[in-house]
């Protein structure tokens, strides 16, 4: 009896060391968030810009259909409710939906808003207004908290008893957003503003680099920005294949089923033959700007980049989730001169 009961006891104790383990790694993890964004909240350099997810403008819906829910069933975080297979059922939950919640997962920024917003329904984001500063700093912050505001007022009406002016009141803040996003959060106008910060808003040939070809939300959205300006003198090496309208690709089997940042370009917006002669192209400086998709998942021909081109034409790019980066990888980068752009700022 005693030995099982020692047994017991030691058992016990390895789960009390593991949980405290698990705890004390926790913690340890939050401190050095808490360290990295006190780092990012008291640094200054005129190279380092807050950037965010876009959206296609051929995907913002052009009219504000009939509202059958006052609130989505779609629920972030709750994968009971991810019902959805393709793009078009899950933009249509929106669409007839005046509200859709939306939260901070893996970052502040999140392609859901975007999503949201582009299918007129108003994002409901509890807690934004503990969001930094400089993340999520192009989207529009005031318009979140006045959707806030409104969901908190009707958010135990029926929606078959609004009034009139309570569902103009709703229409009138999802044109807002709209008009907003046309404005500022396309994927064009995210690769304007690249180059209106960086100065190189005269640039005609980009050389577009990524070190991995898996999906990746803000190289897929801002490539296909530059793409939307440039067509195939926007050269993306090695080619983004789901980002172009293939026969033979299964976009729904790729990350969020391939919704939103698949299937929109061209194939021929993409030269094979650039393919070809790169490093060449490189070495005689063919390209006006040098752009890494993001620079935490490699950088390909960097040295080779370096020794052909100026600090000021060459732009790096960070789309990782909060503490998928340190802000010292920011530093060295700006320190050399370089043009650095991070969503989780």
């Amino acid at each position: 009896m005693f030995r099982v009961n020692q047994q017991i006891f030691l058992e016990y104790q390895n789960k009390i060391k593991e949980r405290n383990n698990k705890i004390r790694k926790h913690n340890e993890k939050i401190r050095e968030l808490n360290k990295d964004r006190k780092l990012r909240n008291e640094y200054h350099n005129e190279n380092l810009h807050p950037i965010t997810f876009s959206f296609p403008s051929c995907k913002i819906s052009e009219k504000i259909e009939e509202k059958t829910k006052l609130i989505s069933n779609l629920i972030p975080g709750e994968s009971s409710t991810y019902i959805y297979n393709n793009e078009n059922d899950y933009y249509n939950e929106y669409k007839v939906s005046f509200f859709a919640k939306t939260i901070k997962k893996g970052g502040w920024d999140c392609l859901r808003h975007y999503e949201i917003i582009a299918n007129c329904c108003i994002p409901y984001f509890p807690d934004i207004e503990n969001c930094p500063n400089n993340t999520l700093s192009l989207f529009s912050k005031p318009l979140l908290l006045e959707g806030n505001m409104l969901y908190e007022k009707y958010k135990n009406y029926d929606i078959n008893k609004m009034t009139e002016y309570e569902i103009n009141e709703c229409t009138t803040l999802i044109n807002k957003n709209l008009e907003y996003a046309k404005n500022i959060l396309t994927t064009q106008k995210m690769a304007e503003y690249i180059l209106t910060k960086t100065n190189n808003i005269t640039c005609s040939k980009i050389l577009f680099l990524s070190g991995d070809t898996n999906p990746d939300y803000l190289r897929c959205l801002t490539l296909h920005g530059f793409k939307s300006i440039l067509g195939s003198n926007c050269h993306d090496y090695p080619i983004i294949t789901h980002l172009y309208k293939l026969n033979n690709m299964e976009y729904s089997k790729l990350y969020g089923k391939g919704i939103t940042y698949t299937n929109l370009l061209d194939r021929n917006l993409h030269n094979d033959d650039f393919d070809n002669t790169l490093e060449e192209n490189i070495k005689n400086k063919e390209y006006d700007l040098i752009l890494y998709g993001n620079f935490h998942r490699g950088t390909p021909f960097l040295n080779l980049v370096i020794e052909n081109y100026s600090s000021d034409k060459v732009i790096f790019l960070c789309g990782e989730d909060i503490g998928g980066c340190k802000h010292e990888s920011h530093i060295d980068l700006l320190n050399k001169g370089f043009s650095v752009f991070v969503r989780e700022l």
